[in-house]
């Protein structure tokens, strides 16, 4: 007897980009040793014909099938990758052939779930599989899919999201964030973080943490700033200042500056900021704390401070976002009673901190009193 209960479907075509190709059937190999019993997954690679498929990286894939024989079969999740092209000036524009669009139209009608993989959002709009949800992508093709999808409501910055029976990726090792996801919605969240383990992943991010978050910055090329990191990592809750990471890298305060510049782009009062704010995120997405405790136990010192860095980092407060990602976690991510997103971002992740220290009202003022 066949031991095939989830067929997964990955369309296939020219131009496509080959992580999002390969990532995703590397987590479902990898949940077999996590489980006891079969998993059921079946994942093939179906394109129009059974010629190789040449990937934006140059490597050819063979398909294992057609698009047209898959399209008489019962699929559980069907998963659409997508393609850029970049021109002259490096700007990226997703690409969406109609052929590939149509069929993967067809294929939606016969999948339990739908899922895109980076840009692969475009095929699903372009399909009309996005009308009305709301939806992400790689922040760099953001705007481009919100612009020709008014009714979409396109958010930059989770890392994937779920809307109903249709989920959104942003891109591209955001690919294995996605699919560990559908690992956890099929099989609980203990054995998709045994399969993160597997994977190496410095963690399984929820899909509401940000595309731009600490982890992902450029890794700096010294020893010496990245013992700094790691060196504010293990003193976070302490009150660090830029004449503390000077001491502790035996340099002055005008030459860390520089050197962090060099290194990271930014200064080092911009990094302190980040990775504190990183910390207080995943504080919100998993601890019922108040702003006061969270303040402490990150390095803020005061709720203020807290709010008016998460203001200028991520264009949210600590309550918006703890309540979007508790949405994110327990509502499936779909349409409800939720706190609207942000607009889209596409600002540099990496980009130092800018302007000055803000005073508190409105929201902040609010949120400062409600949550002490």
């Amino acid at each position: 007897m066949s031991t095939v209960k989830r067929l997964v479907v990955v369309v296939l075509f020219d131009g496509v980009d080959l992580l999002d190709v390969t990532g995703p059937p590397e987590v479902f190999a990898l949940l077999q040793r996590e489980v006891d019993e079969a998993t059921g997954y079946q994942v093939v690679l179906a394109a129009e014909t059974m010629d190789p498929v040449t990937t934006s990286a140059g490597v050819r894939v063979l398909p294992d099938t057609t698009l047209q024989e898959v399209s008489t079969r019962r699929i559980d999740t069907l998963l659409v990758p997508g393609a850029v092209e970049v021109d002259s000036r490096r700007r990226v524009r997703a690409l969406t052939d109609p052929a590939v669009v149509a069929w993967v139209r067809t294929l939606a009608g016969r999948a339990r779930r739908v899922a895109s993989v980076c840009v692969g959002a475009h095929l699903l709009a372009e399909a009309g599989l996005l009308e009305g949800k709301r939806a992400t992508t790689h922040w760099s093709t953001a705007a481009q899919l919100a612009a020709a999808h008014p009714s979409i409501e396109v958010d930059a910055d989770p890392i994937f999201i779920r809307d109903d029976n249709v989920w959104t990726g942003a891109g591209i090792s955001a690919c294995l964030d996605l699919s560990l996801a559908l690992v956890a919605d099929d099989f609980g969240e203990p054995v998709a973080l045994r399969v993160a383990r597997q994977l190496v992943m410095y963690l399984k991010r929820p899909g509401g943490q940000s595309q731009f978050s600490v982890p992902l910055e450029p890794v700096s090329t010294t020893r010496r700033v990245e013992d700094l990191r790691h060196y504010v990592t293990r003193n976070i809750t302490a009150p660090l200042t830029v004449a503390d990471l000077a001491t502790q890298a035996h340099v002055s305060e005008r030459q860390l500056t520089r050197i962090f510049k060099t290194e990271l782009g930014m200064t080092p009062a911009a990094y302190l900021e980040s990775a504190r704010v990183e910390v207080a995120r995943h504080h919100l997405e998993s601890t019922d704390e108040t702003l006061d405790r969270l303040a402490s136990s990150c390095g803020f010192q005061t709720t203020d401070t807290l709010i008016r860095a998460f203001r200028r980092r991520l264009d949210t407060t600590p309550t918006e976002y703890r309540n979007r990602f508790r949405h994110s976690r327990e509502g499936g991510g779909g349409r409800g009673d939720r706190t609207p997103p942000p607009a889209v971002r596409t600002a540099d992740p990496t980009g130092p901190v800018t302007g000055c220290p803000v005073p508190l009202h409105g929201d902040d003022a609010q949120e400062r009193r409600g949550e002490r």
